[in-house]
């Protein structure tokens, strides 16, 4: 059996597309809510992707009428009896499988794309924000389900529906855990785009990104989220640091040689 059956097993489907990673979670029975299998075959497919030089851009959708529903909450244990509060615990798998998973996606060496499909809710919808770009159905939905179990929102969720959101958008949303509709959400800054296709716009903007300088991407990310950590003065600095070493680039000399010769650039993501 190879790693792409055994992740399929796992409810993971993974296929390349050109130079765009293509991850569907494929519970949709379960509105593709993680178990702690799943995890391990997404958190594989990513470092698969990872290790592929020819690949620069991912997309991450999800099967059937839902994007993410967070987790399966079956993978707590709530018999009653002796060890309960052991068992019932979500912070185990939040630190073994969610936290893991979310970190990934943030520092994946590539651009990476959310196509919202359906409902995104819990860690579904911290799973969307961690990507650098999300795309959703109109029908789709956002929904901080957290605070209706007496939970925070986790995979990151606080952090990026702060970044997005400003605080008293955040703060609204992840008390009352009121749906955020698809176009809300666009008009609000959570997401980029709302399309009748998620999937076929979000593959549009990861192939169109696949041919752009990958470093120069990842490098803007970094330095976007992390603006606000920093003073104006301190980030100045790491934008010299950065420009400075992407000076040392093949992609910028192609940009700029291509740009004086009056050509398209032909970017190595390198």
């Amino acid at each position: 059996m190879n790693d792409v059956q055994s992740w399929a097993e796992q409810g993971i489907l993974y296929e390349e597309q050109g130079a765009v990673a293509v991850v569907t979670l494929n519970r949709p029975q379960a509105l593709n809510s993680f178990t702690r299998g799943m995890h391990g075959a997404l958190q594989a497919a990513l470092r698969h992707a990872e290790a592929n030089a020819a690949l620069r851009a991912l997309v991450v959708t999800g099967a059937g009428r839902g994007f993410c529903a967070g987790l399966d909450l079956s993978e707590l244990d709530f018999t009653p009896g002796e060890g309960l509060m052991e068992r019932a615990n979500p912070g185990p798998v939040i630190e073994q499988c969610f936290n893991p998973t979310a970190r990934a996606f943030m520092n994946l060496r590539m651009p990476t794309i959310a196509a919202v499909n359906g409902v995104a809710a819990g860690a579904g919808a911290s799973l969307a924000m961690a990507c650098d770009i999300a795309i959703a159905a109109p029908g789709a939905s956002f929904v901080q389900a957290f605070s209706k179990i007496g939970l925070i929102p986790d995979a990151g969720g606080s952090w990026l529906l702060v970044e997005r959101l400003g605080l008293a958008r955040a703060m609204a949303l992840a008390m009352t855990g009121d749906k955020l509709p698809a176009a809300q959400a666009k008009e609000w800054g959570l997401i980029w785009d709302v399309a009748d296709d998620p999937l076929a716009a979000a593959l549009a903007m990861a192939q169109r990104l696949a041919q752009m300088p990958t470093r120069a991407l990842v490098a803007t990310r970094s330095l976007l989220r992390e603006a606000g950590t920093r003073s104006f003065d301190a980030h100045l600095d790491v934008e010299r640091d950065l420009q400075a070493a992407l000076g040392r680039t093949h992609d910028y000399f192609e940009g700029v040689t291509a740009f004086l010769e009056k050509r398209t650039p032909v970017f190595k993501g390198e």
